[in-house]
């Protein structure tokens, strides 16, 4: 594989990098990324676990996060069609971190509100 950066530089506006992360902590594209953490998921099972996407944006997300290499999608020619999503090795090593970051928020959420209301 040819090397194309040493390093990226989120913060230099040309850098492919700040793309990515914005796919990848978009307000669907974290979300996504914490359900697909436990395994392959069919489109279905994504909408149903992620409570207020709508179909159109899930499927957004997803066309991202592929583009992006982070997942991986497999379409089987059936009726009703069948699509899984299972995330690439660089997907896994993103969600371990979002959801690393996602467990931080849920157990010092409490902590965080009452702080807020200070």
């Amino acid at each position: 594989m040819e090397k194309i950066f040493d390093r990226g530089n989120v913060l230099a506006s040309a850098c492919p990098s700040r793309q990515i992360l914005q796919h990848l902590t978009s307000r669907w594209g974290a979300l996504v990324l914490v359900t697909l953490n436990s395994g392959t998921k069919r489109f279905s099972e994504l909408r149903r676990s992620i409570d207020g996407v709508s179909e159109r944006m899930l499927t957004k997300t997803l066309q991202e996060l592929e583009a992006d290499g982070m997942l991986i999608r497999k379409s089987y020619n059936t009726v009703p069609p069948q699509v899984d999503y299972t995330l690439t090795e660089f997907g896994s090593q993103a969600s371990n971190k979002m959801s690393e970051l996602v467990d931080w928020l849920e157990t010092n959420l409490n902590d965080i509100l009452v702080s807020k209301q200070k």
